[in-house]
């Protein structure tokens, strides 16, 4: 595997309106942001959403060739709805990687805004100020993409600790 390949993680914030996504590089445990953004499927019907995810999801996972993707996990949900909804595009996200030959990895949000913040229960707002400190650039993402950098942060910080408790 080529170490551009190797080195370059993805981080996604499933969601079936927004999905956010971001494209980490990690090379000599310097952290550098290729890019992100937001997925907003324009369609009405849920299925053309998902569809919309996939085929964008598959267009940027083409051109950043992420060996591996971090994924934020459903959180409690309140709305039976919403949350199937919810897990639906995180599926549809988790199929896209896994065809595609990159290898996903699930965090909690709640470990994901830790790992940032040392506050597992930090704010938004937060969580985007420690990732463009992290990153060495001024935020300037939607609170989606700054949500799936952090994911993309997150893995890249447990498997360098993977790495040494092995």
């Amino acid at each position: 595997m080529d170490g551009r390949r190797e080195n370059t993680v993805i981080g996604l914030d499933p969601g079936s309106r927004k999905t956010g996504w971001g494209v980490l590089r990690e090379q000599s445990g310097v952290i550098s942001l290729l890019n992100c953004g937001v997925i907003r499927p324009k369609a009405a019907d849920f299925s053309s959403r998902l569809g919309e995810i996939c085929s964008e999801l598959s267009r940027i996972l083409q051109e950043f060739q992420p060996a591996e993707a971090a994924i934020e996990n459903l959180f409690t949900c309140k709305n039976i709805a919403s949350a199937l909804k919810l897990g639906q595009a995180r599926g549809a996200a988790v199929g896209i990687c896994s065809s595609m030959a990159v290898q996903v990895f699930d965090y909690e949000p709640s470990l994901i805004k830790k790992n940032l913040t040392g506050n597992g229960r930090a704010e938004k707002g937060q969580v985007s100020f420690m990732v463009g400190r992290l990153l060495g650039v001024k935020e300037s993402w939607a609170e989606d993409a700054g949500d799936a950098l952090a994911a993309a942060i997150c893995h890249l910080n447990m498997r360098r600790v993977r790495k040494f408790n092995i």
